[in-house]
This record gives C-alpha cells, sequence and structure tokens, in this order.
C-alpha cells in the first residue's frame, strides 16, 4: 500500500521529521518559497505548519489531496476556516504543549511593565543613571492583576501573579464555576480595565476580539496602569495604544506580540522608554517547541492511522 504523503511548511526539529517518516513520505519545504511548493503539495494529504504560514484558498486550491491541516501552534487565525469545511479539511493545533512557557513569559512581561523595567534599562544604557537614580515603580504584591481570556494560560499566570501577592481578577464571556480553586475573580471587560493595576490580554484573535483594546478600552484603564499582550497582536489597535501612552491615559506596556507583526523598527513604540516589547517568543524555548512539533505530527499520524486525534480543532 502506498504510503501517504506529508508536507512539512515550517522548520521543525529533526526527531519530528523521524517520527513523521515512521507513517509518511515527508516532504520537507520549510527553507524553499511558497512559490516553489505546488508539485508537493499536490498530493499532501496532509501538512504541518506554524501560525506564519497562511493557509489559504490560494494554497488549497493546489493541494487537492489535502486532508488534514496540523497547526504547530494553538492560535489559528492564519487559517481560512471557511475554505477548510468547503473541503473537509480537518484541523489541529497544538493546545496544551505551550502552557507553562507563555505564562512565564507573561509573568515576566507584567514584572517588566509594573516594575518598569524597560525604563530603568533605557535609563542605564542612555547614562541617565550617572545623573541619578530612575523613578520609581509600582510593588507587585497588593497590586491588582486582570487577564482577559482566562483559559489554561491565565490560569497558570494566575498562579505566578498570587505567589508574587497579587490579588487576580479575569474576564471571560461566561464566568468559570471553579473562582474557589483559582482565586480569582470574574468581572465584566469594563470592570475589568477600571479596578486593575495591569491588564493582560490572553485571549485568541477572532473577528469578535480583533481591536478589543481600542481608544475607548485604554480610556476606562488606570492613568497609573500597565497594558501586556502576550496572546495576538490584532487584539490591540497600536494606534490607540500609542496615543493612550502619548495621552498618559496608562502608564506603559510590555508586548510579545504586536500589530504588524514584525514592528517595522522605526516605529514610534520602539522608542518609548515605557514600552517593552520581545519578539513573539512566548513559546520559544527548545523543550516546548519541541513539544509543540510532535503533537503536530502525532496529530498527522493519527489522522493517517484511522484513530480519534489528539487535539482536533472544532471551528
Amino acid at each position: 500500500m502506498e504510503r501517504p504523503q506529508v508536507a512539512v511548511l515550517t522548520r521543525v526539529p529533526p526527531v519530528v521529521l523521524e517520527r513523521l517518516r515512521e507513517h509518511a513520505n515527508v516532504v520537507d519545504l520549510s527553507g524553499q518559497p511558497r512559490a516553489e511548493w505546488g508539485p508537493a503539495l499536490a498530493g499532501a494529504v496532509g501538512v504541518l505548519c506554524s501560525s506564519n504560514v497562511p493557509i489559504d484558498a490560494s494554497l488549497l486550491d493546489r493541494a487537492p489531496a489535502l486532508r488534514i491541516v496540523a497547526m504547530q501552534s494553538v492560535g489559528y487565525d492564519n487559517v481560512e476556516l471557511a475554505a477548510l469545511r468547503s473541503r473537509g479539511i480537518v484541523l489541529t493545533n497544538s493546545r496544551g504543549s505551550l502552557v507553562d512557557a507563555v505564562a512565564d513569559l507573561t509573568y515576566a512581561l507584567v514584572i517588566v511593565a509594573v516594575r518598569r523595567l524597560g525604563f530603568a534599562l533605557a535609563w542605564a544604557r542612555s547614562g541617565r543613571w550617572m545623573q541619578g537614580d530612575a523613578p520609581l515603580a509600582h510593588d507587585l504584591a497588593g497590586a491588582t492583576l486582570g487577564v482577559v481570556g482566562f483559559g489554561a494560560i491565565g490560569t497558570a499566570l494566575a498562579r505566578r501573579a498570587q505567589a508574587s501577592g497579587m490579588r487576580v481578577i479575569y474576564h471571560t464571556r461566561t464566568p468559570r464555576d471553579d473562582d474557589a480553586r483559582t482565586g480569582a475573580q470574574h468581572r465584566s471587560f469594563e470592570a475589568l480595565l477600571g479596578e486593575a493595576d495591569c491588564v493582560v490580554a490572553l485571549l485568541p484573535l477572532t473577528p469578535q476580539t480583533r481591536h478589543m483594546f481600542d481608544d475607548a478600552a485604554f480610556a476606562r484603564m488606570k492613568p497609573s496602569a500597565t497594558f501586556v499582550n502576550a496572546a495576538r497582536g490584532g487584539i490591540c489597535d497600536t494606534g490607540a495604544l500609542l496615543r493612550a501612552l502619548e495621552q498618559g491615559k496608562i502608564a506603559g506596556a510590555a508586548l510579545d506580540v504586536t500589530d504588524p507583526e514584525p514592528l517595522p523598527p522605526d516605529h514610534p513604540l520602539f522608542a518609548r522608554d515605557d514600552v517593552a516589547i520581545v519578539p513573539h517568543v512566548g513559546s520559544a524555548t527548545v523543550e516546548t517547541r519541541t513539544r509543540m512539533a510532535m503533537l503536530a505530527a502525532e496529530n498527522l499520524i493519527a489522522f493517517i492511522r484511522g484513530e480519534a486525534l489528539p487535539t482536533p480543532v472544532d471551528a
């Protein structure tokens, strides 16, 4: 029986390619221009990709045999879901494989924002330290952390924040039923914005959440509050964030994601001492990226073997 073909569209560790080759003919396209993928895609039953690879109708038209798209990421806003549905193509993601890594990075950004470490780094590098100490920041202990989107990563972040003595409130469309366990309290979006000393975005990018943090949202925040985005750049209106900082409506921001992404190096946000930006590194550890890629591979293998998929997406 002929082995199915799988196309790998993003770089993965060699161990993942070896695992896939136990069950399929694997074509690694990660180092080739997208325009040259056509011949390999034409016979592919499955593809493995990350969130920076657009899975759109133009790509799907070149892959008539495609039956499964396995994402090496939790988010899938790069995928044209309607195009997948119309072709009967299954989608999987890598949820559960990056919770601790992203929670750690988000917690670090909270500390950077609340303690104004971006400002302190700039103070030292610019030589201002020679003229005196940097202005004071704020304590984490006793501060209120507001988490918008309170899934596995949000609850993991809450545990880390609570270890620093922070009080945690959260917003989800429907209040959770385990507040006693998480130690967090539900708020409406508007109430959370007005109460939190640091607001963290940890929710997926959808048509409903795009630009959820706009001029009106930042206007509701405390002037002393900070904003952290570790989810997707499009959740925040970049222009609105810049205006809020320029007008003193919020005190600072720390970002792992931006819109556009990457943010051009001459963008005004990079010039601000009250903003810290890192290049989408929430899951960027050797161990986590290997787990993510291996989970995508296991989804492909399960599909090939006719077994239940580990992490299907119902979208």
